[in-house]
């Protein structure tokens, strides 16, 4: 069976779990084209100036000037970046920065859940002073560079999360607990999405009723659990059909169900499409 292609941390020059580059440097007078694939690390794509498309779990946003891309593992992205684009590309995974407080670890979550977060010049900025400071300590590598590295990311990121102009679901009105559980939720989900589909389980998992998580969920972002893991579920197959040449009852398989006219019913019931015809359409 055709996997979805992974792009791992240590396939580049990642010793230290993060990088960062230039974009000039990486395209080189070039376009840069990457047919959908996805990333077992964080992918931070900052544009002083730019043009192309970037599509990001089937979403498509035009890349213009001032604009950031943030991508969590997992998440499955194509990118067509055409050449004179400057800016920075940051590459990192959880080895390299794990916030040690409460307050940091809201503020990556908040900030790594809005994929596309477009900037006016004068916000902008300010992030290059902080990515040019980043870039300086990565590329001189004096002591103890890597804690200025991370101070700086959190830095990085607040302005991001400050900057919005439209704020992800994850909601500033939730109490900490409750954004706590729905990022563990949403972790559990990228994880045993295939083989576990019940709102029971995932209550099991995080050592909650049903009752408590799905309130949880409803006071958080407004939706219950079931519509959540069904999402998960979706959007997973949505990756295996634009992504692999797998046939249906293959994808079906591979994402629990034995019975594929049942999942061709379900994925056809939330989208509107039989999953051959929206591989048709949308490839």
């Amino acid at each position: 069976m055709q996997q979805i292609p992974v792009r791992h941390i240590n396939e580049l020059d990642f010793s230290e779990n993060f990088n960062i580059r230039k974009i000039e440097t990486l395209l080189s007078e070039n376009n840069m084209v990457q047919e959908l694939h996805r990333h077992n690390y964080f992918f931070v794509l900052f544009l002083e100036k730019g043009k192309g498309e970037h599509t990001i779990d089937f979403i498509s946003y035009p890349i213009t000037d001032h604009s950031v891309f943030f991508l969590r593992p997992g998440q499955v992205h194509k990118l067509n970046l055409k050449k004179r684009s400057t800016g920075y590309l940051i590459q990192f995974n959880r080895n390299f920065y794990i916030p040690k407080e409460d307050s940091s670890n809201f503020v990556l979550r908040k900030v790594s859940y809005k994929n596309y977060c477009p900037l006016d010049s004068a916000k902008f900025k300010k992030l290059l002073s902080i990515l040019a400071f980043i870039f300086e300590e990565y590329t001189f590598k004096q002591k103890r560079y890597e804690d200025v590295i991370k101070a700086n990311l959190e830095i990085l990121f607040i302005e991001i999360v400050r900057q919005s102009q439209n704020p992800k679901s994850i909601s500033d009105n939730s109490n900490q607990y409750h954004q706590d559980r729905l990022e563990e939720l949403l972790d559990l989900l990228q994880t045993h999405i295939a083989t576990n589909k019940q709102v029971t389980e995932y209550a099991e998992f995080m050592n909650l009723t049903t009752f408590q998580l799905n309130k949880i969920i409803k006071e958080t972002i407004g939706k219950t659990c079931s519509q959540l893991i069904n999402e998960q579920i979706i959007l997973e197959a949505k990756r295996n059909l634009l992504a692999t040449t797998n046939k249906v009852n293959q994808i079906a398989y591979n994402l629990g169900y034995e019975d594929t006219s049942y999942f061709i019913r379900f994925f056809k019931k939330h989208t509107g499409f039989s999953p051959e015809t929206f591989r048709k359409n949308f490839k």
